[in-house]
């Protein structure tokens, strides 16, 4: 049988061409596509705590060559401090509504931004939103002196993805997660079955990974009408979490599942803030 070396070649060559075309787009997508769908950030901080009369302070930490701003909003007779993540989208100008439950429970908040959103410069990745949420916790043990029993670590979407990988780094009273995910190849699987892992690479938050290693108590709070991050991440989380834990199931969709729920949701969180810091 006589081979056509020269066709042979260039079906070689189309082949290898595609191949690293394809390797490309899937490097691309994951460097690029990726983080911009997942990081839905603003840089416009539209509002301050003065919104509501309340008293704060800028807080500026240098993370990984870069500065990631938040504040720290105290409140009168507080009996611990919220270490507060907030979701993927916006930036701590959003955040002040459910700022203000914590304030009403008596806690200090210090919440922050990650690099790129708000006054945080730099960008966001999930190592970089780890590292931010590390470093604040070393503003509050460093700067204010906080007790680490005292603190509690609270996280919404995204941002429960970013405290529950800084509960495995640090001994708090206890973890709060809320509306958080598996991972986001998980989301992401729920409406693309066919989703490549590699697509999230670099950015995959594998926080059913990490809760095995929490030994803090954690409060898991989820709503079965959640679309956005479905119920089964938040149950699967807490059958994976091998310390003290307790569940809150709240309704209401991903975004204002808090607010509508109400007092049940403030309740809750009131129960658990109390038990673990022994008030």
């Amino acid at each position: 049988m006589k081979i056509n070396v020269s066709k042979y070649s260039f079906l070689c060559f189309c082949i290898i061409i595609l191949v690293v075309i394809v390797m490309c787009s899937f490097s691309l997508f994951a460097k690029y596509v990726f983080p911009g769908i997942l990081y839905q950030r603003t840089s416009l901080v539209y509002r301050t705590p003065e919104f509501y009369q309340w008293k704060y302070e800028d807080v500026f930490v240098t993370v990984d060559g870069y500065k990631t701003h938040g504040w720290y909003i105290p409140c009168e007779e507080a009996k611990g401090v919220v270490l507060f993540s907030h979701g993927n989208a916006g930036n701590i100008a959003d955040r002040l509504e459910s700022v203000g439950i914590f304030r009403k429970l008596r806690l200090d908040v210090l919440v922050y931004d990650y690099g790129g959103y708000g006054k945080s410069t730099g960008k966001p990745s999930e190592e970089r939103c780890c590292n931010d949420a590390l470093a604040m916790w070393q503003y509050l043990i460093k700067e204010r002196k906080c007790s680490p029993q005292n603190i509690i670590l609270f996280g919404r979407s995204l941002g429960g993805a970013v405290t529950a990988d800084l509960a495995t780094r640090v001994d708090c009273a206890g973890v709060i997660l809320e509306s958080t995910f598996l991972s986001t190849i998980d989301v992401a699987r729920d409406v693309f079955s066919w989703f490549p892992e590699r697509f999230a690479k670099r950015n995959e938050f594998y926080t059913k990974r990490k809760v095995k290693n929490i030994k803090s108590p954690v409060l898991v709070i989820h709503s079965p009408q959640d679309t956005v991050v479905k119920y089964y991440h938040g149950k699967k989380i807490f059958e994976l979490l091998e310390t003290e834990k307790e569940f809150l199931e709240i309704t209401g969709d991903h975004n204002e599942g808090f607010i509508i729920t109400g007092e049940i949701y403030i309740n809750g969180l009131k129960r658990f803030i109390e038990k673990v810091l022994n008030n």
